[in-house]
């Protein structure tokens, strides 16, 4: 049997002397280091569904599913897919959308549905084409950061009218028949509709 080296008896009389490096988690309560990058916290009233922080999550774990029938965009966050890379939080247009916590970093579950969310937006659907635009919430925010530059956009002001039901009372939301007229330009259409509009009566 051999002897055990110095440096290795050195190191055993010190691992009695000091304290355990490790915490007693889940017993007692975890402190992270500072600027940790802990479970992203959505905030459902600032985010507006514009897919930014899908496209740019590495693991995929942000997936957008729209369902033109019912006017619906479903966003689903797999957290149990999540690095805590802080990508969404870095590129979210309104910089509230999704903030990471520096609290919440115990998502450890049996049954990997605990840790999928769902979030739903309402849609805003091409009536000539049925193409999508985006999201009711998306180009309302448009409005507000554009201020008065919005209302050079005849799509813009359609919804705003909406919103704000300035010509309430008026037929302005009209079914389109057959091709497209020029009267068409005042409903919802996707901008490629709204070019054929534009191109061919103004």
């Amino acid at each position: 049997m051999k002897y055990p080296k110095l440096r290795e008896l050195k190191e055993a009389i010190i691992s009695l002397v000091t304290p355990a490096y490790t915490s007693g988690f889940p017993k007692e309560p975890h402190v992270p280091f500072e600027k940790f990058r802990g479970k992203p916290v959505v905030d459902n009233d600032n985010c507006v569904g514009c897919e930014t922080c899908a496209n740019v999550c590495p693991p995929y774990a942000i997936t957008f599913t729209d369902d033109r029938e019912k006017g619906i965009r479903t966003i689903k966050r797999d957290y149990g897919k999540c690095i805590f890379c802080g990508l969404c939080e870095e590129h979210c247009i309104t910089q509230k959308g999704v903030k990471l916590s520096d609290k919440l970093y115990d998502i450890a579950a049996f049954d990997r549905q605990n840790n999928v969310e769902y979030q739903y937006k309402e849609l805003l659907i091409c009536k000539n084409c049925g193409a999508i635009i985006t999201t009711k919430e998306h180009l309302f925010y448009m409005h507000r950061k554009l201020g008065p530059r919005a209302f050079s956009s005849i799509l813009n002001l359609n919804m705003l009218n909406q919103k704000l039901k300035l010509a309430e009372g008026q037929d302005v939301d009209v079914e389109i028949r057959d091709k497209l007229k020029r009267k068409d330009m005042f409903n919802i259409l996707c901008p490629n509709c709204l070019r054929q509009v534009l191109v061919k009566y103004l």
